[in-house]
Order: C-alpha cells, then structure tokens, then sequence
C-alpha cells in the first residue's frame, strides 16, 4: 500500500465520531465494555495527535499507528498466555506462524 492508498483522518472525523450519540466520555464508561474503550481511547489519542500537529501535515499515519499499538499488543498478549505462543495466537485470531513473524519483526522473540 503506497501513501495515496492510505486514507488520512483530519481533524473534523475524529471530531465527527466524538460528536456521535455512541461517543461515552472515558470516565463515563463501564469497565465492561472493553471494545468500546478501547475505541474511544484510540479516538481520543488520534484527536490529541492531531491537536499536536496544529495543521501541519502528515503521512503514512496507518504505519505509524499499527507500529506503536501492535508491539505492546503482542507484548500484552504474550504475557497474558505466558509466553505460550499458541495460546496467545488463539487469543489474537493469528496463525501461530503470523504470530512468530510478528513477533520477530518487533524483536519480541
């Protein structure tokens, strides 16, 4: 995927969705309901990304936010599976052979 294939968020869609009836402010929320945290704190960190921009542009956003999630991700899940690559690639829906590429790719093997 090239930079033109990439869709960039500008500041008026993370606003959108904040502005959405779905929108529950991180305080307001459940602790049960994981997904929809975990959302809102994306989109909350996603709004703070680009208030730090203050206009300026960017590129390959994409790339740069799979990179800084998926590592603790792996991290996070690994630790939960106790190191059991098997168990943790069941809990992320990978094949264990994606799971090890992923894993080598962030030095976490």
């Amino acid at each position: 995927m090239t930079a033109d294939d990439t869709k960039v968020l500008d500041k008026k869609d993370v606003n959108s969705y904040l502005t959405t009836p779905d929108y529950i402010p991180p305080a307001q929320q459940s602790t049960k309901d994981t997904q929809h945290s975990l959302r809102v704190s994306v989109a909350d960190a996603m709004q703070r990304y680009f208030d730090d921009l203050d206009g300026q542009s960017t590129v390959n956003l994409y790339d740069l936010v799979l990179a800084e999630v998926e590592a603790p991700l792996l991290t996070a899940v690994m630790a939960y599976a106790r190191q059991n690559q098997s168990k943790a690639s069941e809990i992320l829906g990978l094949n264990r052979g994606t799971l090890r590429k992923k894993l080598k790719q962030y030095d976490l093997l």
